[in-house]
């Protein structure tokens, strides 16, 4: 699948505050298979729900590995409070497999690590520029404008 290029200079069209959550597992034991693949499993199925219901907030993911052992999701939010919303959700994936990973990890002795951070980024606070590529991270979340000739970096982040 070939993914449109952006010509030129361009930087995200996003305004306000910038919600990032990053969630990830790191493989402590790769023989205790039966500990970390429930855990591997629980992410694609909660993205695939969200992209079901774009109402829910979650705006783009990127899927990433550091090496062997580590995994995890770059995730871009309409709002904290939408990502605190699908958190809480009755009825919505994310509960239960929250569950049932707190579950293996008590039973799992060290298997398999979990872990997440949330960023809530103020406006002025952040910036990109893409230059000559397909819209990425928060450019495929939010969009992409053309980045004026001759702004600078401390231009895009004081505006």
């Amino acid at each position: 699948m070939f993914t449109k290029l952006e010509m030129g200079r361009v930087t995200a069209a996003a305004d306000g505050d910038v919600v990032l959550f990053v969630v990830g597992m790191r493989i402590n034991r790769f023989w205790a298979v039966h500990r970390w693949l429930p855990v591997m499993y629980a992410m694609p199925m909660m993205l695939r729900e969200l992209g079901k219901d774009r109402t829910a907030g979650l705006l783009h993911h990127v899927l990433g590995t550091s090496d062997p052992r580590n995994y995890y999701v770059i995730q871009y939010w309409e709002s904290k409070e939408k990502l605190l919303t699908y958190a809480a959700a009755a009825g919505k994936r994310h509960q239960p497999w929250w569950a049932r990973i707190n579950r293996y990890a008590r039973k799992s002795k060290g298997h398999v690590g979990i872990w997440h951070e949330t960023y809530v980024v103020p406006a002025g606070a952040y910036e990109s520029i893409y230059g000559d590529m397909p819209a990425h991270g928060l450019g495929k979340a939010y969009g992409v404008r053309p980045l004026g000739e001759g702004v600078q970096a401390r231009d895009r982040l004081a505006a």
